[in-house]
């Protein structure tokens, strides 16, 4: 027999927090008393073996078992347990006061998808944040944030949030550790949320252990997240400076030698230009490897714009292209070589066109070879990319 439903559900990740767990609980279900709604309390068990089931289970709450261990994972195994149209989570420490419940609430009921906790809106009690967190890592990633994915949101970080059944499962999360917050602000701005900041009051942690937080790496695997949901910043725009850099210095140097003050730039420095303009193309292509992948696997919504043109991408376009420009390229090298044995392989004094002829065969080649993987990148799944005219079937 199913369970019936309820307006909101309270999901607390759990590891070994037998001193605490059962306070959240039981602040968790006054909070949802307060609130007049009908509700329950999920504890979401990652393997606790301090006895912290039996003490949420004694105050109230419902547990789920999550076999795999991480914070993503505890998070998600919760979440999807739950029966409310609206979703709690916060944090098993007692550091997020959970009789704040009705406040969550109420802004579900003025409309909003999501309402994040803001900790610096709010108030954050002495001894409750390091001050590399509270001046810096915090500060530093929401910003981060807000540039990339035009977020609202000031605190990203903030472990107590509310969000709708509705909105997480069109936000599709995926990750399985701490970057679970981040993907989650993330994907809320890239599916249209109605979303609203709200402040609360953070305590001091009440544990005798040291948190499972560890500030550098867990900080680091947030920027790492950050910067591959956004290849625009982390390849396109620095591989197209790249590659604009490396041509403009080729064509200021094909003419002949080019004087600078007392420095003369030559032949030996063309050579960076090729350089800087492959790798500024091998950016690029990789930037779209990345988009092509994140369609395909439906992991990044809202950038319609890209998604068409990637539609329209056949292979045999970037397969004409890459011909074309490597075909230029080779006749120009073997013009060359041609001329350069008519005179009887003496003086050879065309060394700039062969920098230049071959920089065009190299981006040729690449853009042939990279053309096959992006084409092969949008096979999976649903996106297809480039193949309007599939068979029904696979529509």
């Amino acid at each position: 027999m199913m369970a019936s439903p309820v307006d909101v559900s309270v999901v607390i990740p759990c590891l070994n927090e037998a001193g605490t767990v059962g306070d959240c609980v039981e602040k968790a279900v006054k909070g949802l008393d307060a609130a007049g709604v009908t509700g329950e309390v999920i504890v979401a068990d990652n393997g606790s073996t301090d006895g912290s089931v039996d003490v949420a289970r004694a105050k109230g709450a419902r547990i789920v078992p999550v076999s795999t261990k991480g914070y993503g994972y505890a998070l998600r195994t919760g979440i999807e347990a739950a029966r409310g149209e609206f979703i709690i989570m916060g944090d098993a420490d007692d550091t997020y006061d959970f009789s704040e419940i009705p406040r969550f609430v109420q802004s579900w009921r003025d409309g909003y998808d999501v309402v994040m906790g803001n900790r610096f809106g709010g108030d954050i009690r002495p001894g409750a944040m390091p001050w590399t967190h509270r001046y810096i890592g915090n500060p530093v990633l929401s910003a981060i944030l807000r540039v990339l994915f035009h977020t609202p949101i000031h605190d990203a970080h903030c472990g107590m949030r509310g969000f709708t059944a509705d909105v997480y499962r069109r936000m599709d999360v995926r990750t399985t550790g701490m970057e679970f917050a981040s993907e989650l602000v993330i994907k809320a701005a890239k599916v249209g949320c109605n979303i609203i900041e709200i402040p609360i009051t953070l305590w001091p942690d009440r544990r005798d252990r040291p948190p499972h937080l560890r500030s550098v790496p867990d900080g680091w695997r947030h920027l790492r997240f950050m910067l591959l949901c956004a290849p625009n910043w982390l390849f396109v725009v620095p591989g197209a400076a790249f590659m604009a850099a490396g041509i403009s210095l080729m064509l200021w140097l094909l003419p002949g030698p080019r004087k600078v003050g007392h420095v003369t730039f030559d032949v030996n420095t063309m050579f960076f230009g090729v350089v800087f303009t492959l790798v500024g193309a091998q950016a690029i292509w990789t930037g779209l490897f990345a988009k092509a992948f994140s369609y395909s696997e439906r992991f990044s919504k809202g950038e319609r714009s890209f998604e068409g043109i990637l539609k329209r991408f056949t292979l045999e376009q970037g397969l004409l292209i890459g011909a074309l420009v490597g075909a230029v390229g080779l006749v120009g090298d073997v013009w060359l070589l041609l001329d350069w044995r008519s005179s009887g392989y003496g003086p050879f004094a065309g060394m700039r066109w062969v920098i230049f002829w071959s920089l065009l065969l190299f981006l040729g080649v690449q853009a042939v070879l990279s053309s096959f993987l992006l084409s092969m990148l949008g096979i999976s799944r649903d996106t297809y990319i480039g193949e309007y005219d599939r068979p029904k079937a696979l529509r």
